[in-house]
């Protein structure tokens, strides 16, 4: 067994824990209410600039690497993954504060903005042990598996920071 492959398995265990914990870590969160707090409601065209920059991010790691600037590229994904945390604490913050609020379109917008909003939720839980393995697989050296990964990790995860911000603008009128 290589050594990059004996690397990878120790993360393993985190991998799964996180993978299964976060998404119900948020589940649980957004059914908190804290009382007595001031709502966060300046918290989403934050966290959607957020979700932006994210997706921005994401395109110039792919070309940093493209163009054979590993260093680049580690640093953009870094900081990619960094936002995302830095989104997903603000989103809990958020809904720990305040109501949330319902989508007041109606006919044909209603249903293109509940597919984005589904679709949007499904990944960004699906995502998460994409990112990890494709994170350990890079941060182990393990280059050609990580290629691999991150030829799936890239789409899903763009498309997660690009309808956060499509679902953000779609629902910004009703707040």
């Amino acid at each position: 067994m290589s050594q990059e492959i004996t690397s990878t398995k120790k993360y393993n265990k985190w991998i799964v824990m996180l993978s299964i914990a976060i998404p119900l870590v948020v589940a649980v969160l957004f059914g908190v209410k804290i009382p007595n707090v001031e709502p966060l409601t300046f918290l989403p065209p934050i966290y959607a600039s957020i979700n932006a920059i994210t997706a921005i991010l994401l395109v110039l790691a792919v070309i940093s690497i493209k163009n054979k600037n590993r260093k680049k590229h580690e640093y953009l994904m870094k900081t990619a993954i960094a936002c995302s945390i830095v989104f997903l604490l603000m989103y809990i913050a958020y809904h720990m504060t305040s109501n949330s609020t319902s989508f007041g379109g109606e006919g044909l917008i209603k249903y293109v903005y509940y597919f984005i909003l589904l679709t949007h939720i499904l990944l960004s839980i699906i995502i998460i042990p994409f990112v990890l393995i494709t994170f350990v697989r890079a941060i182990t050296n393990d280059f050609e598996r990580h290629k691999k990964i991150a030829k799936i990790t890239f789409p899903l995860w763009f498309y997660v920071a690009v309808s956060g911000v499509i679902v953000y603008i779609m629902i910004a009128p009703y707040y």
